[in-house]
């Protein structure tokens, strides 16, 4: 029996991990067989308070992993099979089976970027690639850039890295964009944004770091390649709730839906960063929510007399 099951490894689960240990609540956590979050896909990190020169995402992950361990946070490195959350304690599920009870359950599961499924897209990832121009845009800073889609998504991307780059194409699959009228505004308006329609990337071309594109129109099938310096993937996020389902209230679109703070629709059950965050999805406000979970698990724990 845990007073708390932490359901995730990357910044928020973590820091949920550091205040729920430092709150004597002896928290597991099961970070998954692939920890750490989008972090790891990530390279240098120079936008988390606290690191001068910056740090390297899965430097970062680890640094937090062990904070969590010193102060007594244990963990568990598989993927959570199956949960039950209608009845108390609530039970969990591991894919080795192993089973585990818990009076309060912290959800950080996070979400994942929408690939394309490209060859070079993974082996390229955090050198040139990315799913982030917040994060990842500083260091495109007058250099050539492609962004992948047509959705509000695509445009926001588009429009900060607009601000950094030398020049931003957008690549998509139409001959129209699917992104609201006020963004596609915004980005036709932009002196350094142009678009490539009913065209798609075929590969992301580079050894090391990127240096191009091959590009595919899909109404002639000829194909071009293109020298860039970085290609942003802007297709949409999943939000790693599938297991949830039935079973915590999610919107239309698969995320966690919080009622008060960070409290879900099952009571003693709590959410935490990326899972249910659609809107920032930064490093430092999963932190955070993972920080006000704990807190607010603590706190229920406490008014539960346990």
């Amino acid at each position: 029996m845990r007073n708390v099951a932490i359901l995730g490894g990357g910044p928020a689960g973590l820091t949920a991990a550091i205040y729920a240990a430092r709150a004597n609540l002896a928290p597991l956590v099961i970070e998954g067989a692939a920890a750490g979050g989008q972090l790891m896909l990530t390279t240098a990190v120079e936008n988390y308070p606290g690191f001068e020169e910056g740090i390297l995402g899965p430097e970062l992950m680890q640094a937090m992993r062990k904070q969590a361990e010193r102060v007594g946070a244990e963990f568990v490195t598989e993927d959570v099979e199956t949960v039950d959350f209608r009845r108390r304690p609530f039970a969990i599920t591991t894919t080795s089976g192993q089973q585990v009870e818990a009076r309060a359950v912290i959800v950080a599961t996070g979400a994942s970027a929408k690939l394309l499924g490209l060859p070079g897209e993974r082996r390229l990832m955090g050198r040139g690639v990315s799913t982030c121009a917040t994060c990842d845009g500083f260091f495109f800073r007058n250099r050539r850039v492609i962004v992948a889609g047509g959705g509000d998504s695509a445009m926001e991307e588009a429009l900060y890295l607009g601000n950094l780059a030398e020049s931003v194409t957008v690549v998509h699959r139409r001959d129209e964009l699917r992104a609201s009228k006020i963004m596609q505004q915004r980005a036709f308006a932009h002196p350094k944004i142009s678009f490539l329609w009913n065209t798609v990337i075929d590969d992301i071309l580079g050894n090391g770091v990127v240096t191009g594109v091959r590009l595919r129109n899909v109404k002639t099938d000829e194909t071009t390649e293109r020298p860039v310096d970085g290609v942003f993937v802007a297709i949409g996020h999943v939000p790693n709730t599938a297991i949830f389902a039935g079973q915590l209230e999610l919107d239309a679109q698969g995320y966690v839906v919080l009622h008060e703070r960070s409290r879900t629709s099952v009571e003693g059950v709590f959410a935490a960063g990326d899972v249910h965050d659609h809107t920032y999805r930064q490093a430092v406000t999963a932190a955070g929510y993972g920080c006000m979970a704990a807190i607010d698990a603590e706190r229920w724990l406490q008014s539960q007399g346990e």
